[in-house]
């Protein structure tokens, strides 16, 4: 993945969305090269955010063995919920009578979580406050790559369309996101117990 096309990504429905389909990456190219990476940093962060401060985080109750459990759980929910989110971002055509390749809606789905993953490297700064807006603008960049990239993977044309492909994409996302946090929060309340 080209980090310097990525900014594009944002502004066009077409520059560096079709600098994607036209390098045309392998679906385990990247899943091993791309997603996977970019899903350590999460709990990287959250490992280092529980050195650096102490039990100071999720209000003094996480100790290092704990944010370890947490960290595990919490990746291996990121490795799972792209392929997944790749099947469903291909069904979701449906709606609109386009069908994506599984290639393309995956390569769609491990492109647009990236400012959430890269929002974690904010836990270096050790506030709540800035960390929630951090997230909250992370959202907002998914968002808008959602929407932005939906016009090329389901090769639409019609703005109606493209706000409906990516409403439901982000709310599948949101979905199956809080779907997955909750089976790794229950895990772990099982882990700890």
């Amino acid at each position: 993945m080209n980090l310097m096309m990525f900014p594009r990504m944002f502004a066009s429905h077409d520059e560096g969305w079709a600098w994607l389909m036209r390098v045309h990456p392998s679906v385990p190219r990247m899943y091993f090269l791309y997603a996977l990476p970019m899903s350590l940093i999460p709990p990287a962060m959250l490992l280092y955010a529980t050195s650096s401060y102490g039990e100071h985080i999720l209000a003094g109750s996480l100790s290092m063995r704990e944010a370890w459990m947490l960290a595990v759980l919490f990746f291996i929910a990121e490795a799972v919920m792209v392929p997944v989110m790749g099947a469903v971002i291909q069904r979701i055509g449906a709606i609109a009578e386009a069908r994506p390749s599984y290639h393309d809606a995956f390569a769609f789905a491990a492109v647009v979580p990236t400012p959430l993953w890269l929002c974690a490297i904010v836990l270096f700064v050790p506030s709540l406050t800035i960390n929630a807006l951090a997230v909250a603008i992370a959202v907002y960049l998914t968002g808008m790559l959602i929407y932005e990239g939906s016009y090329r993977i389901f090769q639409v044309d019609n703005e109606g369309k493209s706000l409906l492909l990516a409403g439901s994409v982000l709310a599948a996302g949101l979905v199956a996101w809080i779907a997955l946090m909750l089976m790794g929060f229950v895990a772990w309340g099982f882990a700890i117990a």
